[in-house]
């Protein structure tokens, strides 16, 4: 680096992702802006990522438009060992000096990803919703209602009635 801050912006499209062969999100639309700060000692990379990634619904499996935005921290320092216990540094190795951020991108976007993940209502495939529903329905009516109830939970329910 000539000076003690630099900045780049990246359009990530598909074929990011498909270069990657990331296995979470099948494809997306994000800006990525990074600012890079040199320090003594190390280099501090601020990572912000805006836009869509394409990932399956929990729901109904198609396709979903998934709205990320994350801010993200890293240091990297040069180094002979690469490894280190801390999630936020990364050591390059010295002789190479090259840090490739494309993988560490993917990990900032997936980790934005909801646990949940679903289409807004009334947006999912209604043929699998209604195959879903009825075969919930299916296992609920007909197993459930075929068992009576074990005596023992009746016992414990009075035992909560009377407190």
């Amino acid at each position: 680096m000539k000076t003690d801050e630099m900045h780049r912006e990246y359009t990530l499209d598909d074929a990011f992702f498909k270069a990657l062969n990331a296995s979470e999100v099948k494809g997306g639309a994000l800006h990525v802006s990074v600012s890079i700060r040199k320090a003594t000692g190390f280099f501090e990379l601020q990572f912000h990522t805006e836009g869509t990634v394409t990932v399956p619904c929990d729901l109904c499996l198609d396709d979903m438009s998934q709205p990320i935005v994350t801010d993200n921290m890293l240091i990297a320092k040069l180094g002979a060992e690469t490894n280190t216990d801390d999630d936020e540094v990364v050591i390059v190795d010295e002789n190479e000096g090259i840090l490739d951020t494309s993988w560490l991108i993917y990990e900032f976007v997936a980790l934005a990803i909801p646990i949940k993940h679903v289409h807004a209502p009334g947006k999912c495939n209604s043929a699998m919703t209604q195959k879903l529903a009825e075969l919930s329905g299916a296992v609920r009516s007909g197993k459930e209602e075929a068992k009576e109830a074990d005596p023992r939970w009746a016992a414990l329910a009075k035992l909560k009635l009377e407190k």
